[in-house]
């Protein structure tokens, strides 16, 4: 524990739906739901505005359209998001090196390592030096929280909420935490806390107050001891800038229940390629792969296979996916597959693409040899045929998407309801034809050759409408509506929220570059 207040805990406020909100003047002060618009869609983010109808994150979209009709319901747009996390980062890191980004729009910051402060009165201003450049480079408010831990920063970030700043001085830490719920320490979620409650323990004073011994012997000794010591305002973790992931993974959640197993495995194919891609961008590879299978009874089944040495070959994890599909039953239907890579490692071991190739020829060997065998192999008996690219991956058949959500509350485009995959964003968001006609989410970003820059307010029956605006409009844009395969309508990619920047994702204006990130000009 420090003696002063030099942790920093950042959490942008509605981070996802404040950026559709800067992009989109007409949206400025108004509900705005971010998330899969499906029938299964999750809420990821929802505005301000939104919230005052009890709409939250993690919520079904379905039950967020029933208590807020009228919102604005738009598709993520991740490249827009990471874009101004870049910049935020950037931000940070000019306050020290030592920052810890727990996600796209949350980070620790150790001031003290980087010089920024030394006690209260330099970290509050720091801390409201980073709010205001935040505000100048990207349009948008994020909280801050100072104090002696990470725990107590983050809680501090909470009540800081939103748009401001809360420094809660070390030793007062218990003070603080005595009457709040249990369910506010890191560790505690639903059932651990439900287990808490049944033992009558249900703010953080009757966990302090309870002992060690007993902590112990309700939640085992390392929880136990770990819960004990935060009861008490005690918590010693450092800020670590780097965080190795531990896995890779992609899911997609489907608007209707899969049935077909032909279907199943070629979903669980393309889910095998997307995660590979995940996994070599972040220039990984991985020991085992997991399939995660949720059935039409919301019960979830897991199952892995560990591979001799870690591997990045498409192949390689696509056949091991497929292998471990086969001994799940998906009698009744799927609503959820999701294939991901764990054990991961800075290198592969080569022999296991020599490995694949070799299963592959055997067992296509095997096949020919065997009596009657047509060909075309494995699917010869009933006609199915799986058609394949040239790179050998299954040819996935689109999901229809359904019409797009209108900023007034439209029927939402189809797509997948996991919070970070959204199938239908990847697709829609490039316009890709579907049937012979063009797809259209709600919230992408597009360019029309005579009226320019604008987004997606909702599309169907072969019709698309756009409202005309750009981040930096005085006023909302005008709306228009086109044929979907109208030739001079075409997708693009994310304006900068704030007009002046040259480059995107835009580091620091030159005159905050130069002294470090001072000053609290305004856009």
């Amino acid at each position: 524990m420090r003696s002063a207040p030099t942790i920093l805990h950042l959490d942008m406020d509605a981070f996802f739906a404040a950026a559709e909100q800067a992009a989109k003047p007409s949206l400025r002060g108004k509900p705005v739901v971010v998330g899969g618009l499906g029938p299964r869609g999750v809420v990821a983010t929802a505005s301000y505005e939104a919230r005052r109808f009890g709409v939250h994150s993690a919520m079904p979209m379905a039950q967020a359209r029933r208590l807020a009709p009228n919102a604005a319901y738009l598709v993520p747009r991740f490249s827009l998001y990471r874009a101004v996390s870049e910049q935020v980062m950037e931000l940070l890191r000019r306050l020290s090196p030592l920052v810890e980004p727990l996600s796209l729009d949350e980070a620790f910051v150790d001031l003290e390592a980087g010089g920024s402060a030394r006690d209260a009165a330099t970290a509050r201003e720091a801390g409201e030096r980073l709010r205001a450049d935040i505000r100048a480079v990207t349009g948008l408010t994020g909280s801050v929280g100072l104090a002696g831990s990470k725990m107590i920063a983050k809680i501090a970030s909470e009540e800081a909420k939103p748009d401001g700043l809360v420094l809660i001085e070390p030793g007062t830490e218990r003070e603080l935490l005595g009457p709040k719920s249990v369910r506010i320490l890191p560790g505690v979620g639903p059932a651990t806390g439900e287990h808490l409650r049944r033992a009558g323990m249900t703010t953080v004073a009757d966990l302090a107050g309870a002992g060690e011994d007993e902590l112990v012997r309700l939640l085992g000794k390392a929880h136990g001891e770990s819960l004990y010591r935060m009861a008490r305002g005690y918590d010693d973790r450092p800020v670590v800038a780097e965080r190795d992931a531990k896995s890779v993974s992609v899911e997609d959640t489907f608007d209707v229940d899969l049935h077909d197993r032909l279907r199943v495995r070629i979903e669980v194919e393309r889910l095998a390629e997307r995660c590979v891609q995940r996994l070599r961008g972040a220039g990984r590879s991985g020991r085992t792969v997991v399939l995660k299978v949720r059935r039409y009874d919301f019960s979830t089944l897991t199952r892995s296979e560990t591979l001799r040495g870690p591997t990045d070959d498409p192949v390689v994890v696509r056949e091991a996916a497929a292998r471990l599909l086969e001994a799940v039953d998906t009698t009744g239907g799927v609503r959820l597959l999701g294939v991901g890579v764990t054990g991961l490692a800075d290198y592969t071991q080569e022999d296991l693409f020599a490995q694949a190739a070799a299963e592959r020829a055997a067992a296509e060997a095997e096949a020919a040899e065997a009596p009657g065998a047509e060909p075309g192999g494995a699917h010869g008996g009933d006609g199915a045929e799986e058609e394949r690219s040239p790179g050998g991956a299954a040819v996935v058949p689109a999901v229809p998407a359904g019409a797009g959500a209108g900023a007034a509350g439209g029927t939402g485009a189809g797509g997948a309801g996991a919070p970070d995959g959204q199938a239908v964003a990847a697709a829609a968001g490039r316009g890709e034809p579907e049937g012979g006609e063009r797809r259209w989410a709600a919230g992408q970003d597009v360019r029309h050759a005579e009226y320019g820059a604008g987004w997606v307010q909702g599309s169907g029956l072969g019709r698309v409408t756009v409202r005309f605006e750009e981040p930096w409009s005085a006023a909302p844009g005008r709306v228009r509506t086109f044929r979907a395969d109208d030739p001079e309508l075409e997708p693009s990619d994310p304006l900068p929220l704030v007009a002046g920047q040259s480059s995107w994702p835009a580091s620091l204006p030159k005159s905050r570059s130069e002294d470090g990130g001072g000053g609290s000009a305004r856009p």
